[in-house]
């Protein structure tokens, strides 16, 4: 039976405790002369916090992040995962895997090390499948009783620190849950308000009245965010209303980070490896924000490449995963020689950006080049190099992408999930590279809008079925709100889920339909892409020949355009 600790233990454990958990762990933020001070980390959650369908030996898969299953000795780490059967660490361990899962703590303990001189240490409590609304409850802990679990391991955890002597201060809450709570339709309802009392009971019973908590947004990108679309929002406005009215609370978005990929659809509702070590970044990098200290390269013009007054050639790039660039690595290129060339910023072409739906996103223009976003890449490198070699100068590129998202929301409509949509952003990105580019002195002709087509779209059937018409939507009503009747449309496609309840939905002649009733829609089959080991994700191979049919497509038909957009 687990123990209820409550507030009177923490008093019998000492006024030492106490004391220092006032004096010594009040503030959440770096202050001058405390270089020395342990910071103390808590993440909790449910399965997406603990690591579930992740494998160690998968992380040398994944070039940005190989060795990080390797223990981290300077780190302190004390845990307890698992619902029935619980994995304890019974004490403070040196961090590193628990059995073979690879949770968000690793990556986060390395990047915060890597940019900063304080040591730290990490206490965590998880379990799969539990709500906020009964296991995690303050008042009314139910079920497996996370709260009280998790308070005890906390204090615990910190008065052993005490008792060796050593300073401390708690620095932050990483919470990654909710997804089990939309299966309850009143803890649903009540989530917002059920984690913001929840916050002020954590932080009342730890006597740690300013700690700064970290939420993590649940995974769009999931096929939870699919075919529960509705209730993932109704969490995702719950979580948004405690970050927006707490001050002490920031959203971590992670709704475009990797997820593992199921079988036989390709559809998956853990992030897997991958995206649990792209989880932890993203808190390390929220909680370095919070200190002023940024992790992201910063990359700029030295000069602007086109001379005054001159006609510059704009492309859009858009999409999803693929378009992104999810499992293409720049370390790839690198070990790949004559690629390498690839890498290399070229300062005459101008770039901006806007990934995983405003993750990540550019300030102003830059070369062109890879992006710090996860040290992956999209098929831009190699469009650009190939509209170079055939004679296209004077090109900037624009490139608007959420991994995380699906077709439909990219419709002017949307869907009832409102604040997934995507369209308003996208329209407005593609004006505001224009005008930018005007108020220059330039005049810009938009040469066309290259989409690849949603690849978690192929593997539901309500999707699939409905892309061809989602997609003809998006292209009205671009072609409308920019002024430009004939804005020709790119859209690149590979090969849709190959599955039985699936391939009646015959997706691939309706995109044919719509390429053969408009002269200005292109549809390109890139159904042969190289070094694609797992559905519906393409590697670098992939990507980079991604690009090169793309360019080359436009280059053959830069010629027949039948209206000036």
């Amino acid at each position: 039976m687990l123990r209820n600790t409550t507030l009177t233990s923490v008093v019998k454990a000492g006024a030492a405790l106490i004391l220092l958990l006032v004096v010594d762990v009040q503030s959440g933020q770096s202050q001058s002369g405390d270089g020395n001070v342990l910071r103390v980390f808590i993440f909790a959650g449910q399965s997406n916090m603990v690591g579930s369908d992740s494998k160690v030996a998968d992380i040398e898969r994944f070039p940005p992040f190989r060795g990080f299953g390797e223990p981290q000795p300077n780190v302190k780490f004390s845990y307890c995962i698992g619902r029935e059967n619980k994995l304890r660490s019974n004490g403070w361990v040196k961090l590193g895997p628990v059995n073979n899962v690879v949770g968000p703590e690793l990556s986060f303990a390395r990047t915060v090390v890597k940019n900063s001189d304080a040591p730290i240490a990490i206490i965590k409590c998880a379990a799969g499948g539990t709500h906020l609304g009964g296991d995690w409850n303050p008042d009314k802990p139910e079920g497996f009783k996370m709260y009280p679990l998790t308070l005890e391991l906390v204090r615990e955890s910190l008065q052993s620190l005490t008792d060796a002597g050593i300073k401390y201060r708690v620095e932050g809450f990483m919470w990654h849950q909710g997804e089990n709570d939309m299966f309850e339709a009143s803890y649903m309802a009540r989530y917002g308000d059920n984690l913001a009392h929840f916050l002020q009971c954590l932080r009342r019973d730890l006597k740690v009245p300013d700690l700064r908590c970290y939420l993590g947004e649940l995974c769009t990108k999931t096929i939870w965010g699919m075919d529960l679309r509705p209730r993932m929002h109704a969490i995702s406005l719950g979580q948004k209303q405690v970050a927006r009215e707490d001050p002490l609370t920031q959203y971590v978005r992670t709704s475009h980070i990797g997820v593992e990929i199921g079988h036989p659809v390709g559809l998956h509702y853990h992030y897997g490896t991958l995206g649990q070590l792209q989880h932890g970044v993203n808190y390390a990098d929220a909680y370095l924000g919070h200190l002023g200290q940024k992790t992201v390269t910063s990359r700029t013009l030295t000069a602007w490449p086109y001379p005054p007054r001159s006609r510059v050639k704009l492309f859009i790039l858009a999409g999803h995963r693929n378009m992104e660039g999810e499992r293409a690595f720049i370390q790839d290129l690198q070990a790949q020689g004559e690629g390498a060339v690839l890498l290399d910023p070229i300062p005459e072409i101008a770039f901006r950006y806007h990934l995983g739906g405003g993750y990540r996103q550019s300030s102003s223009w830059e070369p062109l080049g890879p992006v710090d976003y996860y040290d992956t890449f999209g098929p831009e490198l190699s469009f650009a190099r190939k509209l170079h070699a055939g004679g296209i100068a004077s090109m900037a590129i624009a490139k608007f992408t959420h991994s995380g998202s699906q077709v439909i929301d990219w419709t002017p409509e949307g869907s009832e999930a409102k604040s997934r949509n995507l369209y308003p952003a996208f329209i407005d990105d593609i004006q505001a590279a224009m005008r930018d580019l005007e108020d220059r002195g330039h005049q810009v002709s938009l040469e066309g809008i290259f989409y690849h087509v949603g690849e978690n779209d192929m593997s539901m059937g309500h999707y699939r079925r409905n892309v061809p018409s989602w997609l003809a939507s998006i292209i009205r009503a671009s072609r409308q709100d920019l002024g430009m009747p004939a804005l020709r449309w790119f859209i690149s496609q590979q090969p849709p889920t190959d599955h039985p309840d699936l391939n009646a939905i015959d997706v691939v002649s309706e995109l044919e339909s719509m390429d053969a009733g408009d002269p200005n829609i292109m549809h390109i089959k890139v159904f042969d892409l190289p070094g694609q080991e797992r559905l519906p994700v393409i590697t670098t191979a992939g990507i980079v020949r991604l690009g090169e049919l793309l360019g080359g497509r436009y280059l053959e038909t830069s010629g027949q355009r039948t209206g000036q957009p």
